[in-house]
């Protein structure tokens, strides 16, 4: 057992209490079984491949893995269906209140998600974060788009070793992806979210489907979503608490 993993996926249902009702007993140590395949393979063919920026394996842990999964209470409740929330910007805290591990709102996550919902993960690269959110959501349908050839023989070698069925890999450049619609779009380490590329994004999503996108600093979202404001009906910038990381990190959820 990968210790440093162990910890930090107790710290993330420490955080959320509801996604226990995903991750419990056996299904909690297959997760993490094939999450620590996963990191194996990663290893394995990063030094040739150059998948990910991680100098170590506590950083891949950390940075990668970890971050992958510290906004699923989030995403549950993007694809579970609620009434229409107003716009919400999150003040400025200081650093390290971000730092918090709180406690989300009980909600029943599981039980309130639309059936099968389907989820894309833009510029996926070595699959983060649509891997690791695939391990923990089995009942969602996942489509890994990925522009590099590479890249994508790395997934399906890895699809094939942790033997993932609802994970479909497309190599294609995100404005000629022919796939969706989709519920949801994640997308982490990608593009800054110009107009162009939103509205790439936004085609490939069904009524009411929502983007997800990875970030950091509030004050760097607020200048990358000052251009396209106008452009979206909504957005929100939740704070993420990332297991053992001194960093800024939320995840902004827009809606068109």
């Amino acid at each position: 057992m990968d210790e440093l993993l162990d910890r930090g996926l107790t710290a993330l249902l420490e955080q959320n209490q509801k996604l226990n009702t995903i991750l419990t007993g056996d299904q909690r140590i297959r997760f993490q079984e094939k999450l620590e395949s996963y990191v194996r393979e990663l290893e394995l063919f990063n030094p040739a491949y150059g998948l990910v920026g991680a100098e170590s394996h506590e950083e891949l842990i950390i940075k990668h893995i970890l971050d992958s999964l510290a906004p699923l209470g989030h995403i549950l409740r993007a694809l579970s269906p609620q009434p229409a929330q107003q716009h919400q910007l999150l003040q400025s805290q200081p650093a390290q209140q971000h730092q918090l591990l709180q406690p989300q709102p009980a909600l029943d996550l599981a039980a309130n998600l639309q059936p099968s919902p389907s989820i894309a993960d833009a510029g996926t690269g070595a699959g983060l974060p649509g891997l690791p959110l695939a391990m923990a959501l089995p009942d969602c349908r996942f489509t890994l788009i990925e522009r590099m050839g590479r890249r994508i023989g790395f997934l399906q070698n890895t699809l094939a070793v942790l033997g993932l069925e609802n994970v479909r890999l497309e190599q294609a450049d995100i404005e000629k992806t022919r796939s969706g619609p989709f519920d949801l779009i994640t997308f982490r380490a990608f593009r800054p979210l110009e107009p162009p590329i939103l509205r790439a994004l936004v085609r490939l999503l069904t009524p009411g489907g929502k983007l997800a996108a990875y970030k950091g600093r509030l004050d760097k979202i607020r200048e990358e979503m000052a251009p396209i404001e106008s452009l979206v009906t909504t957005w929100e910038a939740m704070p993420v608490q990332v297991p053992f990381l001194n960093e800024e990190r939320h995840i902004v959820m827009i809606q068109p």
